[in-house]
């Protein structure tokens, strides 16, 4: 999400950062250029509008004119106020209810409600330690109450039975009862949706709602349909009270328009968003990092905590111990990193996360995807352990083996058996302290020279 937005930002940034002074040209220069950018992320024109307006209020006045670092002033202020609009701060769900805290799903067909279900009550039993059942109150598709019973078994919750034809209303009613005789701290309901709002399916979610009164509703929305989904947003919330929204698919959409028009057309704050079919993509949603991150600053704190709560600790310092005791590094050292890389979302959202990332070429970004880390864990699963061991037992026989293994060909082998002397030179210089050298090689990786991650 937001590629687009901060590839074309990041030039405007870049010279506004550089000026030691600044002008009404200067400052009208930069809110054509955001105006440009925004509209061609697909944000909503109403939002464009008010978002430039408070732009130009604050950037004419005292705080960045009269500051000794002009550019950099206004710089903060455009960050600032993208995630004013964002929301400014991340939005909890609000769970301090008696027991079961109920939480309605809302939204169009095809937006992802049933499996955001399904990721929230992950989220719900790994991160806030709660004990969760759903339910779905979706009788129009039978298949969506079987993926909702599927989905409940693969993370662990409570099920609670519903069949087509049934009254929606009655079904929740009955889980209500079967949550509190189960002691279940949070119920989570998932409703019917259709292809396009319509009369007769707002008429049943509001039925439902007002007949369970949930703690949250939240609303979701697939974030590649841009300024449809502000558009469809308006007309749920002008139905029904929502506490929040939930995007969906943001790894499809290099825009970001959706978030920067959701929680302004709605009032409601973006809780959560997902990105990717696994059940444990589904984040907070921090407004301050998203904005951060559209300006190229990165989110370093979101990458923290990705590595804290996703990275093996117990592995990483099996490896640690081994290279700081002088043990060689092998290849199944190197698919263990390259398995926990992409645990964390993959290389792309790694390097989304790092500062100044977007300045890399695009050729080399684009050499930054999950197939070739996939490929090359691949080849090395086509090794025998000992070849794994010893990769200089790989000659040229060998190496035809693994290809074939594979389903590669020789002259990849030997890329990943180069790639590995890189990584296993690197760690070399890690035992002997040589921490300098270190920082020069992982230099030359991130700008793609010579040893470099992104090879040419």
């Amino acid at each position: 999400m937001f590629e687009s937005l901060t590839e074309r930002l990041s030039g405007t940034i870049e010279k506004l950062r550089g000026r030691a002074r600044l002008t009404d040209e200067n400052i009208r220069e930069a809110t054509r250029e955001v105006r440009v950018a925004l509209l061609e992320a697909d944000v909503a024109l109403p939002v464009v509008q008010a978002l430039i307006e408070r732009i130009k209020a604050k950037a004419v006045g005292q705080e960045v004119l009269k500051s000794l670092t002009p550019g950099q002033a206004l710089v903060k202020v455009v960050r600032d106020e993208l995630t004013a609009v964002m929301g400014a701060v991340n939005a909890d769900l609000n769970l301090a209810t008696q027991p079961p805290a109920v939480i309605l799903m809302a939204g169009l067909q095809g937006a992802g409600k049933t499996t955001t279900v399904g990721k929230l009550a992950k989220h719900l039993i790994e991160r806030r330690r709660k004990k969760v059942m759903v339910v779905s109150a979706d009788v129009h598709r039978p298949a969506a109450i079987e993926q909702l019973k599927t989905l409940a078994g693969q993370v662990g919750c409570r099920f609670h039975e519903s069949h087509a034809g049934e009254d929606p209303v009655a079904i929740v009613e009955r889980a209500i009862d079967d949550a509190r005789r189960s002691y279940v701290d949070v119920l989570i309901v998932d409703t019917a949706g259709r292809l396009a709002v319509d009369q007769a399916m707002m008429d049943e979610i509001a039925r439902v709602h007002a007949a369970v009164k949930p703690v949250e509703t939240l609303f979701v929305v697939d974030a590649m349909t841009g300024q449809d989904a502000a558009a469809t947003a308006k007309a749920f919330a002008a139905r029904l009270p929502l506490t929040g929204v939930v995007l969906t698919k943001t790894d499809g959409d290099a825009r970001g328009g959706a978030a920067l028009s959701v929680r302004y057309v709605t009032g409601a704050p973006i809780k959560f968003v997902g990105a990717g079919e696994k059940l444990d993509a589904l984040e907070p949603f921090h407004p301050d990092r998203a904005a951060q991150r559209i300006l190229g600053m990165g989110d370093v704190l979101s990458l923290v905590e990705d590595v804290q709560r996703k990275v093996d600790a117990d592995k990483a310092a099996k490896l640690a111990n081994k290279v700081l005791k002088g043990k060689r590094f092998d290849l199944n050292d190197m698919k263990e990193q390259m398995e926990q890389m992409l645990s964390m979302g993959g290389m792309a959202s790694l390097l989304d996360k790092l500062p100044g990332v977007g300045k890399l070429p695009p050729n080399v970004r684009e050499k930054a995807n999950d197939r070739e880390i996939k490929r090359t864990i691949a080849i090395i699963q086509s090794m025998t352990p000992r070849e794994r061991r010893h990769p200089d037992l790989l000659n040229g026989s060998r190496k035809q083996r693994v290809a074939r293994g594979s389903g590669t060909q020789p002259q990849d082998v030997n890329r990943v058996l180069k790639q590995y002397q890189q990584m296993e030179k690197m760690m070399s210089k890690l035992s002997q302290g040589g921490m300098k050298g270190l920082m020069r090689q992982m230099g030359a990786a991130l700008k793609g020279g010579p040893g470099g991650m992104f090879p040419r």
